[in-house]
């Protein structure tokens, strides 16, 4: 027998909500997504009310709730958005029986671990399915870099946030080397982040045209990211180039580090450049690990293409706390 529940994704910008069903610890259905501006509701407890009326009447009483930051402590805060949450009234507030909280990324690795093979699709390495034992690493650019592992033993599962983002940046070659000189100039330690992130690109871009003596104007990374995908900017598609060979260093990195049979990127940022990180040197960054080369080559590298992963591993952390 399956339960309802409400699954919601809590973002700066954006909280998602749908109706999920859940049953023996894994997600049964997810259904159709609803996105509000956290903007245009004054709180979270508003914006609920809200996906209430959308639906028409009575919500299930039960919650999964996955955030894009911490979620330990009395007080929950949004570093882009005013709401706070306080987890020991949310039953109160929410009228519900039962809730799982979870951060964003850690909801990630569940969905990861119960997404159907379907919303995998390869990017280097073997072709062949996420083995089913074993550790699976898990990184997203956004934002941030969300970090994540999956430890799989069969049917069972156990996922694991991390702070990988904040590991610090090896550079590789003359041009890591004057992204790094750059970034220093601000920051006392440089870490993968700066790099590895949709906001990263920005440093890349014009690290690349200080080194071609280019004045250019000050672009945010949403304007860099669209001229490099369009084509129209050959120095923001060279940035591109280069953000994708760093991430494939930094998805090596994290595989040696986690001991992976498999390695998964996530995060909307990697499905905007899938195409781009197959003809970019990610694969063979992915691998230049001197004497593990041949170990690297034999780990598939997929990206999670499941339209809503946020919500589908909420409602997969709740089904496993509930079960």
């Amino acid at each position: 027998m399956s339960d309802a529940i409400v699954t919601v994704d809590i973002g700066g910008t954006h909280a998602r909500f749908a109706i999920a069903k859940v049953a023996g610890g894994r997600v049964a259905t997810l259904g159709p997504e609803t996105t509000l501006h956290t903007r245009d509701h004054a709180s979270f407890q508003t914006a609920w009310q809200e996906f209430g009326r959308r639906q028409g009447g009575a919500l299930p009483r039960a919650v999964a709730i996955a955030i894009a930051g911490p979620t330990r402590g009395q007080i929950i805060r949004f570093t882009n958005n005013p709401w706070i949450i306080r987890p020991a009234l949310i039953a109160e507030k929410l009228d519900v029986d039962r809730y799982a909280l979870v951060n964003d990324f850690e909801a990630v690795g569940h969905a990861v671990a119960q997404a159907d093979e379907l919303y995998f699709e390869r990017l280097t390495g073997p072709d062949e399915p996420l083995p089913r034992t074993g550790t699976i690493s898990v990184l997203g650019p956004g934002t941030g870099l969300g970090v994540a592992h999956v430890w799989r033993d069969g049917a069972d599962y156990r996922v694991q946030a991390t702070e990988g983002g904040h590991i610090d940046f090896a550079p590789l070659d003359s041009i890591e080397d004057a992204i790094l000189a750059r970034l220093r100039k601000r920051h006392r330690r440089v870490s993968i982040e700066r790099i590895v992130s949709g906001p990263g690109i920005i440093d890349i871009y014009e690290t690349l045209a200080s080194m071609e003596g280019r004045a250019i104007p000050s672009l945010d990374d949403k304007t860099i990211w669209a001229a490099a995908m369009s084509g129209e900017d050959a120095l923001a598609a060279a940035a591109a180039d280069r953000f994708c060979l760093s991430l494939g260093s930094v998805a090596g990195d994290l595989a040696l580090a986690q001991g992976a049979s498999g390695v998964v990127i996530a995060g909307g940022l990697g499905l905007r450049i899938r195409d781009q990180l197959v003809r970019s040197g990610f694969p063979e960054r992915f691998v230049a690990k001197g004497r593990f080369e041949n170990f690297m080559a034999a780990l598939p590298v997929k990206l999670i293409t499941h339209p809503q992963p946020g919500l589908f591993g909420a409602a997969a952390a709740f089904a496993r706390q509930d079960a």
